[in-house]
């Protein structure tokens, strides 16, 4: 298993990194919150995880260790396969995750694309006892946990990491608003990665 991948980022994408190590670049399937902490050119560490199957090795990458066990831990729930954990990952963090295992939330699980109310009980029972408890200090006895970064933080953070300038990603965010604002009213939470793809292509065609 590779556990984590260390060097200089070579490269940025909507959802992977490309990670110069010893002379070979790592393509890493990361969520948007990862790829805005990083910067072409700059070293980085991320936590990883091999998914191997019969056509296919896929190296997936997190901030931390924590995101990357709870991404295998999630793995071991009947029907939930490596895009989908990394799904959950990318709207909640895992703290959020145990304190909604923890306390039977389905909202908060289904609050995840491709997570309907039933899927959401059968997960509940099926990671009760596997997540383990929350372990941020933010976390309080009654299981509430610190808000998220808002859609337009992480997707404007995004834009950034990607290499474009401030004003260009302030633009770019106020034309993808209303995808965002639709999702809010019909009770969804905006998809930060569809809107990031709504976002490039507006500025590839400003450009």
């Amino acid at each position: 298993m590779i556990a984590f991948v260390s060097g200089p980022v070579a490269a940025l994408a909507p959802t992977t990194a490309v990670i110069e190590v010893g002379g070979v670049g790592m393509l890493v399937q990361c969520t948007p919150a990862t790829l805005a902490g990083l910067r072409i050119g700059e070293e980085t560490r991320i936590a990883t995880s091999l998914v191997v199957r019969e056509d296919s090795l896929t190296l997936y990458g997190f901030a931390d260790d924590d995101e990357r066990q709870t991404f295998e831990l999630l793995q071991t729930a009947s029907g939930v396969g490596p895009r989908l954990a990394q799904a959950m990952l990318a709207v909640h963090a895992p703290d959020t995750l145990r304190v909604a295992v923890a306390t039977g939330d389905e909202k908060t699980l289904t609050a995840v694309p491709g997570i309907g109310k039933k899927g959401a009980q059968k997960l509940l029972l099926e990671l009760k006892d596997r997540l383990g408890e929350p372990v941020g200090t933010h976390i309080g006895r009654q299981g509430v946990a610190a808000a998220p970064a808002s859609w337009s933080d992480q997707l404007h953070s995004a834009l950034i990491g990607l290499g474009y300038a401030t004003r260009e990603a302030d633009e770019a965010v106020a034309l993808v608003a209303p995808q965002a604002e639709a999702a809010i009213a019909a009770g969804e939470p905006p998809a930060v990665p569809r809107l990031l793809r709504a976002a490039l292509q507006s500025l590839n065609r400003t450009r």
